[in-house]
């Protein structure tokens, strides 16, 4: 049985974990739309981000800060790009070459997502957060989110954790194969928060090589707290079926095959898209 949630106070920190492995294509996109987000949540002492630009082999860690710089809201967000390269070889016949910025390197993707919750914790109480009034918000690197995400997830601030939709840039996909029917709604990186005291708590992301989303939510649920599902229409993210992470959506979208619905003549990325939830 869940123990009674308590009473945390208003969130006053919030700091978004974004993990990234070669998406150049879209990373520029996901940063100035978290940081409008953040910029357009009133009543925030601190605000971070946080890309893990993972063993990347592109420039998405040099678009990604160059997007962030020359955002608005770059005076008033603690931005971090972190660049691990753990179990990367050089290229044939050249030299590692130590990059500003390379950290220990990750090698899973819930070890991805810990290490910027860990970063972000820690940027956030540089400005004097406490655990209990931070908010932890995650989504992907080759997506993005509205205005109103952050203040969507801080509405339900006091359950604990957020699990929320996402809407395909597919016209017409109810939900992906395999994703029980609500009340058991589905759970994506794409779109989730946490409390940093319950995320602390439970022991943070497990470093799983998929389902880290799912696997913190677990801990959540063992540890006696809530979660409670997110508006659906707040994150918009590819309909790719070649992903980044094995067994994550673009296999489930890939598995559906023919059932896939295919994009009507003219709607591509940031296209018209259908909430999965």
């Amino acid at each position: 049985m869940s123990r009674p949630v308590r009473t945390r106070g208003a969130p006053s920190a919030v700091g978004v974990l974004v993990p990234a492995h070669d998406e150049a294509a879209t990373v520029a996109a996901c940063v100035r739309s978290v940081l409008t987000s953040l910029d357009h949540t009133p009543g925030l002492t601190a605000r971070a981000l946080c890309v893990v630009a993972d063993r990347c082999s592109d420039t998405t860690a040099a678009l990604a800060r160059a997007a962030a710089a020359t955002h608005p809201a770059a005076a008033r967000v603690r931005v971090t790009v972190l660049e691990p390269t753990a179990g990367v070889a050089p290229l044939p016949g050249g030299r590692p070459v130590q990059r500003p910025h390379e950290v220990a390197g990750p090698v899973t993707i819930g070890a991805v997502r810990e290490v910027a919750a860990r970063t972000l914790a820690t940027l956030l109480a540089a400005d004097g957060a406490t655990p209990a009034t931070s908010w932890l918000l995650g989504t992907d690197a080759d997506g993005t989110v509205t205005p109103g995400w952050v203040a969507a997830h801080l509405a339900l601030a006091a359950a604990g954790a957020v699990a929320g939709g996402v809407v395909l840039d597919v016209p017409g996909l109810p939900r992906p194969p395999g994703e029980p029917a609500p009340p058991e709604h589905p759970v994506y990186g794409a779109n989730l928060g946490v409390r940093a005291d319950a995320w602390a708590a439970v022991g943070g992301f497990p470093p799983l090589a998929c389902g880290e989303d799912h696997g913190l939510v677990a801990r959540l649920r063992a540890g006696g707290y809530r979660v409670v599902p997110g508006a659906p229409g707040t994150v918009r993210t590819s309909a790719r079926t070649r992903g980044r992470a094995r067994g994550g959506l673009a296999d489930l979208l890939r598995d559906a095959g023919p059932a896939l619905p295919q994009p009507r003549p003219g709607v591509g990325a940031g296209g018209a898209g259908m909430p999965v939830a």
